[in-house]
C-alpha cells in the first residue's frame, strides 16, 4: 500500500511540473501574439496599396506583361508552402502541409507537374522523412519573420516564373499558409499569387462613380516591372506575418488546453491518493482491532 502512494505522489508531482511549464508557454504565446498581429496590422496599409498600384496599371493599360498574363500551357506549378520551425501547437502545421498536399494533387489531377517551395522546420522535417523532394528551403525565421527573408523567397520564385515551365522554371505559383482569423482559429489558406488575377472594371459604371485617369511615366511596362515584384514581396510578407501570428496563437490554446488536462491529471490523482490513504488507515485499524481481539480472548 505504501509502495501506491509512492506512485501517486510521484505522478501528482509528475503533472505539477508539467503545468509549470505549460503555463509559462501559454504565456509567453500570449504576449507573442500581440506583437505578431501588431506587425500585421502595421503592413497591411502598404500591402494594399501596393495591391491597389498593381491592379490599376494591369487594368487600366494594354500591356501583356509575363507577370499578369496566363500562359496557354501549364506545364509545372509552384506550391510554397509555410510552416512554423517550432512544435507544440496543436494542429497548426498538419493541417497546413495536409492543405498544401491537396492541393498538390488537385494540380497533378490537371496534368500539373508540381515542385514544392518550403518555409519552416516542420515542413523541411516533414519531406525528408518521407523523401519528397524540394527546390528551396527556409528555416529559423517564423516566429519573428523578417523583410529580407520574404525578399529570398520572392526572388526564388520569380526567378523560378520568368524561366517558364519549358526551362525548368514554373508557369504559376500557390501560397499555402495559416490565416489568422481570432485567438482560438486559424484557416488554413490557398491563393495563386502568379500569374496575378486582374478583375476588369464594369464597361458602364455608375454616373455618380468617378474612376481616377492614369498615365503612366515612361511606360506602362516599365511601371508593372517595377511594381510586381514589390507586389510578390509584400504578399508573401504577409504570409509569413499571418502564419507567425496564427502560430502563436495555436500555441497558446494548445498549452492551455494541456495545463488544463494537467489540473485534471492533479484532482485525478489526488483523488486516488486519498483512497489509497485511507484504505492503508483502515487496514492498520483492522489490525489492532484484530490483534487486540486476539489478546482478549487468549486470556
Amino acid at each position: 500500500m505504501g509502495a501506491q502512494l509512492r506512485v501517486y505522489k510521484q505522478k501528482i508531482s509528475s503533472a505539477q511540473t508539467t503545468k509549470k511549464i505549460t503555463k509559462a508557454m501559454e504565456l509567453i504565446a500570449a504576449s507573442r501574439i500581440q506583437k505578431a498581429m501588431a506587425r500585421v496590422r502595421a503592413a497591411s496599409p502598404f500591402a494594399r496599396a501596393v495591391t491597389n498600384a498593381v491592379s490599376a496599371v494591369a487594368t487600366y493599360s494594354s500591356v501583356d506583361h509575363p507577370l499578369t498574363t496566363e500562359r496557354e500551357t501549364i506545364r509545372r506549378s509552384a506550391v510554397v508552402i509555410f510552416t512554423s520551425d517550432r512544435g507544440l501547437a496543436g494542429a497548426f502545421n498538419s493541417q497546413i502541409l495536409r492543405e498544401g498536399l491537396e492541393l498538390a494533387e488537385l494540380l497533378r489531377s490537371q496534368g500539373k507537374e508540381v515542385v514544392f517551395y518550403l518555409v519552416g522546420r516542420k515542413a523541411v522535417g516533414y519531406f525528408q522523412f518521407r523523401r519528397m523532394p524540394s527546390i528551396e528551403q527556409w528555416v529559423g525565421d517564423t516566429d519573428t519573420p523578417q523583410f529580407s527573408t520574404a525578399e529570398e523567397i520572392s526572388e526564388a520564385v520569380l526567378r523560378a516564373y520568368r524561366a517558364g515551365g519549358d526551362n525548368d522554371g514554373v508557369d504559376e505559383i500557390h501560397l499555402v499558409y495559416n490565416r489568422f482569423v481570432s485567438m482560438m482559429t486559424q484557416s488554413p489558406e490557398s491563393v495563386r499569387l502568379l500569374p496575378l488575377e486582374v478583375i476588369e472594371a464594369e464597361a458602364a459604371p455608375a454616373q455618380s462613380e468617378i474612376y481616377p485617369l492614369y498615365e503612366f511615366e515612361p511606360d506602362a511596362e516599365t511601371v508593372l516591372d517595377a511594381l510586381l515584384p514589390v507586389y510578390v514581396q509584400s504578399r508573401i510578407f504577409n504570409a509569413l506575418l499571418q502564419s507567425s501570428a496564427a502560430k502563436h496563437a495555436a500555441t497558446q490554446k494548445a498549452m492551455k488546453s494541456a495545463s488544463d488536462n494537467a489540473d485534471k491529471l492533479i484532482t485525478d490523482y489526488t483523488r486516488l491518493r486519498n483512497n489509497a490513504r485511507q484504505a492503508e488507515i483502515t487496514q492498520q485499524i483492522a489490525e489492532i482491532v484484530g490483534g487486540a481481539d486476539a489478546l482478549a480472548s487468549g486470556k
